[in-house]
Parts: C-alpha cells; sequence; structure tokens
C-alpha cells in the first residue's frame, strides 16, 4: 500500500517513520516539498503519486499562539484539512485525521466518548474542530477522525523535552495541578495508525490515547522520577503544584480533557498502556538514540 504522510517532521510523523512496517511504501515530504496550503502541490502528490490513503500530522499547535495568530491556526488547521478533502475526493484517496482533547471545554467527569458534544474553549481547539467537521462533510465514509492527547516524544518539542531541559536548569519549577488528562506517547499512536492503515473500514471518529489520568504536576513529577532512575537527570529538582489561576496563559484549557479509547483498544486488539509506562518506554528511546548518536 502507497501511503502520504503530510507533517512528517513533527514528533509523530517521525515516529510514523520510524516505525514503518513491511508491505507500505510510504511517501513522506518535507514542508519544502509539500506545503499542504498549496493546492497544486497537492494535487501533484495526490494525482502524480497515487497514495491510496494519507495521514494528515500537519496542524498549527501552538497553543497559546493561536488566540493571536487565529488567521494562521484556521488556514492550517481548518482550512487547509478542507482542501485536502477536496483533493482527495478527487482521486480517491482514504484520509486518516489527527485531532485533540482540545475539541472538548473540560466540564465532564467521566472519560470523553466519541459521540461526546464537541464545545472548544479557544481559537486551537475551535479550528481543529472546524477541521473535523471539514473533513468528514467532505468526505463520508473516506475519512477517518483521531483524537489523542498530551502526545509527547524523544524528539521534538513536547512537554517531556521542555521539562527535561527546565529540569536540568533550575533548583525548582511550578507545575500546574488542576488540568487533568492522559499523556500519551507518539511511539504507541504511531503502532496504532499502522494498525489503522491497513482496515478499509474505520469508524468516523477515534479516541487513541495511553489510559490513567494525570494532572500536569503528575507528569512533571513522573518524568523526573524516571529521568533521575535512568541517569538522564543528575538530581531531583522541587516541584511546587499550583492552580491554573496562578500560571496564566494566553489560551483556555480543558480542565479535564481524559478520552474514552477503550472502542481504539478492542478494535484493534492492542493492549493499553498505562501513561507511565509510555514515559519508561520514550525515555528508554532516548536513552538509545543518545548512545547511538
Amino acid at each position: 500500500m502507497k501511503v502520504l504522510l503530510i507533517g512528517a517532521s513533527g514528533q509523530l510523523g517521525l515516529a510514523l517513520q520510524q516505525s514503518q512496517p513491511a508491505g507500505v511504501e510510504l511517501l513522506a515530504p518535507d514542508h519544502a516539498q509539500l506545503d499542504v496550503m498549496d493546492v497544486r502541490q497537492l494535487k501533484h502528490w495526490l494525482v502524480e503519486r497515487a497514495p491510496e490513503l494519507i495521514i494528515n500530522c500537519a496542524a498549527y499547535t501552538q497553543v497559546d499562539q493561536a488566540e493571536q495568530e487565529s488567521l494562521a491556526a484556521e488556514a492550517v488547521n481548518h482550512q487547509a484539512v478542507k482542501q485536502l478533502a477536496e483533493v482527495a475526493g478527487q482521486t480517491g484517496a482514504r484520509v486518516l485525521h489527527i485531532s485533540t482533547d482540545y475539541v472538548f471545554d473540560g466540564q465532564a467527569n467521566s472519560p470523553y466518548s466519541t459521540a461526546a458534544p464537541c464545545a472548544p474553549l479557544g481559537v486551537y481547539g475551535a479550528t481543529k474542530w472546524r477541521g473535523e467537521q471539514a473533513l468528514l462533510q467532505a468526505l463520508p465514509g473516506q475519512a477517518t477522525v483521531i483524537r489523542t492527547s498530551w502526545l509527547y516524544a524523544q524528539h521534538g518539542q513536547n512537554f517531556l523535552q521542555t521539562m527535561l531541559g527546565l529540569m536540568a536548569s533550575r533548583s525548582s519549577l511550578s507545575v500546574v495541578v488542576d488540568q487533568i488528562g492522559t499523556p500519551t506517547h507518539c511511539w504507541g499512536l504511531a503502532n496504532f495508525l499502522w494498525w489503522a492503515v491497513g482496515r478499509s473500514s474505520l469508524p468516523t471518529v477515534m479516541h487513541w490515547a495511553d489510559c490513567g489520568v494525570a494532572s500536569w504536576y503528575d507528569f512533571a513529577l513522573a518524568i523526573m522520577e524516571e529521568a533521575c532512575s535512568l541517569g538522564l537527570l543528575a538530581a531531583p529538582i522541587e516541584l511546587l503544584p499550583i492552580a491554573s489561576r496562578d500560571y496564566p496563559q494566553a489560551a483556555p484549557r480543558p480542565v479535564y480533557s481524559v478520552l474514552d479509547a477503550s472502542q481504539s483498544y478492542r478494535l484493534a486488539d492492542l493492549p493499553p498502556t498505562h501513561w507511565r509506562d509510555g514515559l519508561r518506554t520514550t525515555l528508554g528511546l532516548m536513552m538509545a538514540t543518545d548512545s547511538s548518536g
């Protein structure tokens, strides 16, 4: 099967390339080769290269910056997805599109199902939600939205990398304790996506996340403990739990954004990974990369 990966240089795109299974011809152009906003480039890749399936990992993900750059977020997260859907409809390619837990308002007290109503709080979540709708309206039966949460990897820009850098340079750090979600490692999501690539029929919307729940403070504490035990950090530092109101940010965040991924676990027959085990896996990959480099 020929698969076109859009957003190949991001953390999930890299994980997909590193876990490419046998029997897949993966086209992974960088941004210079394929700008998802350029309809002529897009048509060239879909018509000339004729991929059977597209995995769209491209997104504007700067949550706070999106509040000031709403047009840029709208262009990438909504208009480009709409354009992708229209071109894919002309060529017959199926689409797997990555979305986010930020399409929810965080007012739930149990994990969000795929059927839960969306009510995003900020520009980032709103543009991702409009992108979901545009895709599914343009490609009924031909596209699947896969929402995930708190994604991180051993490479790229993410909470794990930020925390390790700060913990190596500071003696104390304040981390928000009243936002709850599920940290999800890219390797697990990549494996699930490769499973989905091989299926001709999928639900319209699916969720994938590691299991368990955590606050950002819980996640930071686990990062510190695991990194110290592996020697990635020389010594622990003081972590201070603070409320969201004491850490003002431009964009509002959902207080609770845990995703119910049980349907995905069941359909893919993939055992759920607790987020802390996913963290250990990722730090192990980081150590392996460092030793080989």
